[in-house]
Parts: C-alpha cells; structure tokens; sequence
C-alpha cells in the first residue's frame, strides 16, 4: 500500500504547479483522500480533501479559489493544480487519506511529501 507524490519544484509567485498522487496497493474509490502541506517552522496544515466516490471536496481557506483537486478513478490517482502560487504556499506537500477532512487525525496514511518552492 503506497501513495507516491510527484509533481514538486520552484515556480515564480504567480505561476502554476500540478502535483500528482498515484496509489498502489488499493483502489482510491472508497476513500478520502488530499494534501497536506509543511513548511519550514510550522505544523503540518489540511489544504484540500477529496471524496474520491462522490467527488465532495473541501479547501482551506487560504487556498480557496487557487487550488484544485481532482481525480482520475482510472489511473487510481489524484491531483492538486496550484494556481496564482504565493511564496507563503511554500512547503513540502504530502499526499495522504484525509477521514477528517483538513484535520489530522491518527488515522491519516501518509505518503512521501513533494517540495514546493514559490519564489517572490
């Protein structure tokens, strides 16, 4: 059981980004599932979830309206288009299941983060 994050590196604030989330080992159709982000000094913070079967999604606040979640039940992956980036969006993004939506919980599976770098 895997969740591989891909899509991460250095963009000017501004620009685009699109990370890549592919599962192994299980199929992504019965679960919650979205990104999570650290940066540097910080705790590690909810930026979206996804329902994977019914497609409900939930953003934090301050990504609202730049970033979006979406699914591709036949490659069992998930994605997270990052727009209008912010050098305050920079961290390190993990993909994860997400049973309490944007909160951490103990149940959370974690997959490996990708780094995210916004310059100003």
């Amino acid at each position: 059981v895997q969740l591989q994050a891909s899509g991460g590196g250095l963009v000017q604030a501004g620009g685009s980004l699109r990370l890549s989330c592919a599962a192994s080992g299980f199929r992504l159709n019965n679960y919650y599932i979205g990104w999570f982000r650290q940066a540097p000094g910080n705790l590690r913070e909810g930026v979206s979830c996804m329902s994977v079967s019914d497609g409900t999604t939930y953003y934090a606040d301050s990504v609202k309206g730049r970033f979006f979640i979406s699914r591709d039940n036949a490659k069992n992956t998930i994605y997270l288009q990052m727009t209008m980036l912010k050098p305050e969006d920079t961290a390190v993004y993990y993909c994860a299941t997400c049973p309490g939506k944007l909160v951490i919980t103990t149940d959370n599976y974690w997959g490996q983060g990708t780094l995210v770098t916004v310059s100003s």
